[in-house]
């Protein structure tokens, strides 16, 4: 019978993620650390944390199917290509992470919670400060105004959470995001569960398999550690 498994904290090691339950859909394991090395191995093992309470145990999933985002798939529409142009939007990288961090915290309409704790945003900006978490932000008028963050491991970057205070700024950071780690050589974009908004910009669903046969073939890929800057699109004329 599958069931949950319990994690020695003293040694950042995971069951095959093939283990975890269908219902609730991927939960795999239950305890671990928020450490460099664990979530690192965790990544590595196309593992997440995601749990809404730091005063309790840490939550580990590996969903099936894997919502991800192919680069050359991205769709952007005509609307959105017209307010990226005409917006008067700023867009950096790894230059307000802990701002992103908080930003996506915040809670949203309808919900007075967040899964992204303070435990949870102290491990991250862990991971930026040791060069594999990443921000891209998005200003309008000199405020922050959006953006995404996650984490790079070799030809792969693994979207964790975007957030918007204006309209389509998240989007403009997502886009913007893609088309860098395109012009990088990366392979995809975790995203990790699949939404309304994310198929629209052209995410799909793979199995478990084929995203753990990804990563496979990913571990021998060099990092590209931070910060990162963003580089301008090359012009074909």
């Amino acid at each position: 019978m599958t069931r949950i498994h319990l994690l020695d904290p003293r040694r950042p090691e995971f069951p095959p993620a093939e283990t975890a339950l269908k219902e609730p859909n991927g939960l795999l394991a239950v305890g671990g650390e928020l450490t460099l090395k664990w979530l690192l191995a965790a990544y590595q093992n196309g593992i997440f944390p995601w749990f809404d309470d730091d005063r309790g145990p840490i939550l580990w999933w590996s969903p099936d199917p894997r919502a991800v985002l192919f680069p050359a798939e991205l769709r952007v529409s005509r609307r959105l290509a017209r307010r990226m142009r005409t917006a008067g939007f700023t867009v950096t990288f790894d230059t307000a992470f802990n701002a992103v961090v908080k930003g996506c915290a915040a809670p949203r309409a309808g919900s007075r919670g967040t899964w992204i704790t303070p435990r949870m945003q102290r491990a991250y900006q862990r991971l930026h400060r040791h060069g594999y978490a990443h921000s891209c932000e998005v200003w309008l008028g000199g405020a922050l105004a959006g953006g995404v963050y996650g984490v790079s491991l070799g030809g792969m970057f693994f979207g964790e959470s975007m957030f918007f205070r204006e309209p389509d700024a998240s989007k403009v950071a997502l886009v913007t995001l893609v088309r860098q780690i395109e012009r990088w050589g990366f392979t995809l974009l975790d995203c990790q569960v699949m939404n309304p908004h994310l198929r629209r910009l052209g995410a799909r669903e793979i199995t478990r398999r084929e995203f753990l046969d990804r990563l496979a073939a990913n571990a021998s890929v060099p990092t590209r550690r931070g910060p990162w800057t963003l580089e301008p699109e090359q012009s074909d004329g």
